[in-house]
């Protein structure tokens, strides 16, 4: 039975990182994205590679010790203790820490470093269970909002007396960006914790109320993609998408200046 078992042993692990080893991510349509990935995979691959030697070890104990029939007991020395104390966690360690820091910090200083000059900034308000998208206008200046103003018409609380906002564009569920150029996306909420969420894009970043929290990435790829909320945030929490269309420079242009502004 002891050697039964070990055979079980080891093929379920073999069965399990076989199954896993198809490249399941989706495709990807940002300049960062790669770099994701090849976290992910790094991650998958060491946690599949420690799956396998844990259950070989498991598997000979079982293999090896399996059908005697007296169990016999010996204590392991001092220095065997520290031996195998001490291993898991360096090894441990350099799994883990190594891929932060080797190739998760890169990505991270890419997406939360300061964007280039010629970044196009969007402001995004989450509320339940709504994204609201806010463009500066031919002005390139975010006009003054304040909570008190806050209405079904005027969801971010637009000041009307601020020149700066009569130009502004406000848009519910709908976000668009020019291609190959870097988009600065500022993030705020008006009530509970939210999460913002491009998934072909590799971003994904919470949104936390009283906070202003900016990144930034350059989308490669054009086409529609969705914008989803990852924080459960109320019942409506399932409804909260939008759309994310990725186009040209000049059909980008075209679409805004079709828009109505806010006065």
């Amino acid at each position: 039975m002891g050697r039964l078992f070990a055979l079980i042993v080891w093929i379920i692990p073999v069965l399990a990182v076989a199954a896993g080893a198809r490249d399941w991510l989706p495709p990807v349509a940002s300049e960062h994205g790669a770099g994701i990935d090849l976290m992910l995979r790094y991650l998958l691959v060491t946690a599949g590679g420690l799956l396998l030697v844990a259950h070989l070890a498991l598997g000979y104990t079982l293999w090896r010790f399996g059908g005697k029939a007296g169990v016999t007991f010996r204590l392991a020395t001092p220095r065997q203790e520290r031996i195998w104390a001490l291993v898991p966690i360096i090894l441990m360690a350099l799994i883990a820490e190594g891929g932060v820091f080797v190739l998760g910090l890169p990505v991270w200083a890419n997406l939360y470093a300061a964007a280039p000059q010629d970044a196009m900034t969007v402001e995004i308000t989450a509320e339940q269970f709504a994204w609201n998208v806010h463009y500066p206008g031919r002005d390139g200046r975010f006009g003054r909002t304040q909570a008190s103003l806050f209405s079904f018409n005027n969801p971010l609380g637009l000041d009307r007396d601020d020149l700066a906002a009569r130009d502004d564009i406000v848009l519910t569920g709908e976000l668009h960006l020019p291609l190959n150029r870097p988009a600065r996306i500022r993030l705020r909420s008006k009530d509970v914790l939210h999460s913002f969420f491009l998934p072909i894009q590799r971003l994904k970043q919470d949104v936390v109320p009283g906070m202003t929290i900016e990144s930034w990435f350059v989308p490669t790829e054009g086409g529609d993609y969705e914008i989803a909320c990852t924080e459960l945030c109320g019942f409506g929490h399932y409804q909260m998408r939008g759309l994310l269309r990725v186009e040209s420079q000049e059909a980008f242009d075209a679409w805004l200046a079709e828009l109505p502004t806010f006065n």
